[in-house]
């Protein structure tokens, strides 16, 4: 028996609403690689897994810290002193029947490969040291593998909330910061880091983005240049955020901790193009919802989906589908404005039999 609820939302859609406010954490920012690496970190773990025995066996590689590093940033070029520690837990398979699994080498290895992708300026041997402390998982929750049965049980119990549609502001929350860390902007501003943070605010139809953007200091030469980059940054933003979108105004402030006269402390330098390399240290669950955004206006959940197994972990499973429903509902049934589909899992009862949906 599906345990299936329908009922209608007494509250004025999010468009309609006077107030929102959206965040999104870019590619660069501590918490975004926390999250992107472990679910790199599962990927590989999950390949491994299927080569070796044909199926996709216990992890969850959910939890990360990475511990900022210490440099000296420079006007044309500082210096690393204290590389960043990643560290890697929490649960994984590390042997079947006497065959191994390498879980530390994979790990290390996808975590290399990610920061080799995606950072220009990290180097993942020198700036970098691996600690990994995924251990063996509980015999509870590896015996849900090991039961007989076309569907898994659920291996927590745990909610998820998922939405649609995405409400402008947070489509060019998103959009903008994808656009400031694509290949066309850093052609055309190499100076500009990975570490991206985009804060909307909408008020009515009235749209302020404020933007934290990591420069590298091996392209700036003096503060004078510093200030003169980044306007010419801030005028490509906005002009980006003005053919996208239709807000009636539009405000946008970037780096506004910048005061000019104080020298390298006035302004917002790095050696490596992210804030880990010494500013702030990043963790697993802080950065975005599953579609790509922090969402304040919108009910959240708790669980973090980055690096949880793709076949019994619901804190993964239903975090992604309840956005697939959402969004399935909003475009096949007419005259819907807002949709919201919860899940509600039971440990140890199949993940295709929520307690509530």
């Amino acid at each position: 028996m599906r345990n299936i609820l329908v009922d209608s939302l007494e509250q004025t859609p999010l468009e309609e609403q006077k107030l929102e406010i959206v965040e999104r954490k870019g590619l660069g920012h501590p918490d975004y690689i926390c999250d992107a690496v472990m679910d790199r970190v599962s990927v590989e773990l999950s390949r491994a897994y299927l080569e070796n025995f044909g199926e996709i066996l216990h992890h969850n590689a959910d939890k990360s810290l990475l511990v900022a590093g210490t440099v000296e940033t420079r006007f044309s070029g500082g210096i690393v002193k204290e590389p960043m520690r990643l560290i890697f837990g929490d649960r994984a398979t590390f042997q079947v029947e006497g065959v191994e699994i390498p879980v530390e080498e994979i790990s290390v290895k996808a975590a290399k490969e990610w920061f080799q992708d995606n950072l220009r300026f990290v180097d993942s041997d020198k700036h970098i040291r691996y600690q990994v402390e995924l251990k063996p998982g509980s015999s509870g929750l590896v015996d849900i593998f090991d039961r007989k049965g076309t569907v898994l049980g659920a291996n927590d119990t745990s909610a998820a909330v998922g939405y649609a549609p995405m409400s402008k502001t947070e489509r060019i929350v998103l959009e903008t910061e994808k656009y400031l860390n694509s290949q066309e902007f850093k052609k055309k501003f190499p100076e500009s880091g990975e570490d991206i943070k985009v804060m909307g605010l909408r008020k009515d139809d009235d749209l302020r983005l404020t933007i934290s953007m990591a420069l590298v200091d091996r392209f700036v030469q003096s503060e004078r240049e510093y200030f003169r980059e980044k306007a010419s940054i801030l005028q490509e933003a906005r002009s980006y955020v003005e053919k996208n979108t239709d807000f009636e105004n539009i405000e946008m402030d970037l780096n506004t901790l910048d005061v000019r006269g104080r020298g390298i402390g006035g302004v917002y330098l790095t050696v490596l193009g992210t804030s880990a390399e010494s500013g702030d240290s990043g963790q697993v669950g802080r950065g975005n919802r599953v579609n790509g955004v922090i969402p304040l206006n919108r009910p959240l959940c708790s669980e973090a989906a980055a690096g949880k197994n793709p076949v019994s972990h619901v804190g993964k499973i239903y975090n992604v589908l309840t956005h697939r429903i959402a969004n399935q509902v909003y475009d096949q049934v007419a005259g819907i404005e807002e949709v919201y589909i919860w899940l509600l899992s039971q440990i140890g009862q199949p993940i295709d039999q929520p307690a509530i949906a």
